[in-house]
């Protein structure tokens, strides 16, 4: 119990550090929201079995989250948490991609764990930009940028409702585990059974809560738009901002700045 309380309010968490003054807390949503969809698309565009020409992109996140004033253990915390789906994905790809790499010593390294690495590591780049964003705009005021910038509104808003509104479901899930565990003897199993009868308990109280839910927000005159205190103005500084990020993300997505600085010392051309 205490682990999913834990990791309840972890989520919560990332709305809060969206409430601090930072030189990046301050930088229009928009610019941020675009420089976030760059870096995502920068990184996903490298071959598959590029690895050192990613790292770059790594210390550029490191310096968002310094200036941002983002816990790194926290944030390495969530991309651990969803690393099992990446895992999921990349796990056979030693099996089916047998092709040699390169050899140290007397190891070879095939294509498929070169690929696979780097699955792992584009995912935890794309995951931690997500993250960073989150911390640093806060998920309302994103979803307004991305309408501000041409996205549908209809999809904003059900990508809001979506995210605000996973915490009370969870909370719903939290009190239903609560009370079946007071309810379950120390160690007792619990059947499978149990586990198929909550989830459907937990859908139909999710269906009353939805109701109820809609009803109070069109009691407070809701009508499908989004509304922040936040005004968006970009300023010389926003823009200075996203000229420098897309400089630094085209230059590392370009060369190979790692492999560029190992010839410069070893003097191999």
């Amino acid at each position: 119990m205490a682990k999913i309380d834990t990791a309840f309010f972890d989520l919560s968490k990332l709305e809060e550090m969206a409430n601090n003054d930072t030189v990046i807390h301050r930088i229009d949503p928009r610019i941020k929201v675009l420089v976030a969809s760059m870096f995502v698309i920068c990184v996903v565009s490298f071959h598959k079995y590029t690895i050192s020409a990613i790292l770059p992109f790594g210390l550029f996140l490191i310096i968002v989250m310094g200036l941002a004033e983002i816990p790194a253990f926290f944030l390495l915390k969530k991309i651990v948490l969803v690393s099992p789906f990446a895992i999921m994905v990349g796990i056979f790809n030693p099996l089916f991609d047998q092709q040699p790499i390169m050899v140290l010593g007397a190891i070879t390294i095939t294509g498929g764990w070169v690929s696979f690495v780097s699955i792992l590591l584009r995912f935890g780049l794309c995951v931690g930009a997500v993250l960073v964003l989150i911390a640093s705009t806060g998920f309302n005021t994103i979803c307004l940028a991305m309408v501000k910038l041409g996205m549908p509104k209809i999809f904003a808003v059900q990508l809001l409702m979506l995210y605000r509104y996973i915490f009370v479901l969870i909370e719903e899930g939290l009190r239903m585990y609560q009370a079946m565990t007071l309810r379950t003897f120390h160690g007792r199993a619990i059947a499978m059974k149990t586990y198929m009868h909550l989830a459907g308990q937990l859908l139909l109280r999710t269906l009353d809560r939805a109701q109820r839910i809609h009803l109070a927000m069109l009691c407070r005159g809701f009508d499908g738009n989004i509304r922040i205190r936040q005004s968006l103005r970009m300023a010389r500084l926003d823009i200075f901002f996203l000229a420098a990020c897309f400089a630094i993300l085209l230059l590392m997505r370009c060369y190979n700045i790692p492999a560029m600085f190992g010839r410069l010392i070893t003097g191999i051309t």
